[in-house]
């Protein structure tokens, strides 16, 4: 293919109807794969593949390449969840371009038949600041590195994919507050009309069981008696469940979590000790949960452990978070250690007045602990 211009006509004009995508009913896969075909053509690449990051941002949950066989593709087991070099655009918010994909620090080399790729250019997909994905192409055709030219070319098409993608989880968040809704509005038909109702049955089958008529019924009614009670714990529990979901600090950190599995490669023990929901403010709990991912993900990607436990505990106003693995601890020639991300980590917590800190955890590998206070 000819070298293509950022000001070539019609390569501004591929860029442009890519973007135009938008104002039309087209589903969010359709839509990427346009923009994953496009940007493998103009910058002349072998292979190419948009990744998208899940609803917590912790793991590529999509996957959409071009360039590899189907079969071939499909022997090479799961897609990739954002280890290695192809995290370096999702948490450095950066675009990475380099002629050698193999030698950059983060490489963990490719799985049992994976074509070989050699040159590579990573480039986030976000809007306003916020990373939904990243665009990756590998294998410069003609050439040993892809160029400044395709950069720009390549970065134009991520705003493009950026603002499909946060359309598409916008539209989602929408549909979620309309479920919530209807679920909150049964949950209080359920209190104002259900369980009053069961209420007043139960006073009078107690006032009948203390009637001194009632005597040959009693045992009878103190049974009808149970079972009301036992009608009304039940209904309390489903107006428990049909209430906001998804809200909670405590259930936003079980999701996190549990998201987070891909990323390890196992189950993370959780402890959650104290009244989180009703201390944790929403400015600390967002700190809170970004430090989560972090420090979990750097577990996956640099720690090699079999087992990991995220804890989280409020004392004494202070909420701390400690994030421990067995895996094979800091090694002391790095020449960066905030390079896992411990500088983050740290700005976090000194933006709400609390601390971070990093260290030898007693399983043997790492333990991150961050303390922040609390208002109660």
């Amino acid at each position: 293919m000819p070298f293509q211009s950022i000001d070539d006509p019609v390569t501004l004009r591929r860029v442009l109807d890519a973007t135009l995508l938008l104002e039309k009913d087209v589903e969010l896969p359709a839509l990427l794969g346009h923009v994953i075909n496009e940007a493998q053509a103009l910058t002349d690449a072998r292979f190419g593949a948009i990744g998208v990051l899940d609803d917590h941002r912790a793991a590529i949950a999509e996957f959409f390449t071009v360039g590899l066989d189907p079969v071939a593709e499909a022997a090479l087991g799961p897609h990739p969840t954002g280890l290695g070099v192809l995290g370096v655009p999702l948490d450095g918010h950066r675009t990475v371009r380099l002629a050698r994909l193999d030698l950059h620090p983060d490489s963990c080399g490719f799985p049992p038949g994976h074509p070989v790729m050699r040159s590579f250019l990573g480039v986030p997909i976000k809007v306003r600041d916020e990373v939904y994905g990243s665009i990756y192409l590998t294998d410069k055709q003609g050439a040993t590195e892809f160029t400044a030219e395709d950069q720009a070319l390549v970065e134009a098409l991520a705003v493009a994919a950026g603002v499909a993608i946060e359309n598409t989880w916008l539209h989602q968040q929408v549909q979620t507050l309309a479920v919530a809704a209807d679920r909150e509005r049964t949950a209080r038909d359920l209190h104002d009309t259900v369980i009053q109702h069961l209420y007043a049955v139960g006073l009078s089958l107690e006032t009948m069981a203390s009637e001194p008529a009632a005597v040959d019924l009693r045992i009878r009614l103190e049974q009808l008696v149970a079972n009301v009670g036992e009608a009304i714990r039940q209904v309390r529990s489903s107006i428990y469940d049909l209430g906001p979901t998804g809200t909670g600090v405590r259930v936003r950190i079980e999701a996190l979590v549990h998201s987070l599995r891909p990323v390890v490669g196992f189950e993370i023990a959780l402890v959650v000790d104290g009244p989180v929901d009703s201390v944790v403010s929403d400015a600390v709990a967002t700190q809170l949960l970004a430090t989560v991912r972090e420090a979990v993900t750097n577990i996956g990607r640099h720690a090699s452990a079999t087992a990991a436990e995220v804890a989280v505990t409020l004392d004494g106003g202070v909420c701390e978070l400690r994030v421990l693995d067995d895996g094979r601890g800091i090694d002391p020639d790095r020449a960066n250690p905030d390079g896992l991300g411990l500088d983050n980590m740290r700005r976090r917590a000194e933006t709400l007045d609390g601390a971070c800190t990093i260290g030898p955890s007693p399983a043997g590998g790492t333990v991150v602990t961050w303390r922040v206070p609390v208002t109660s």
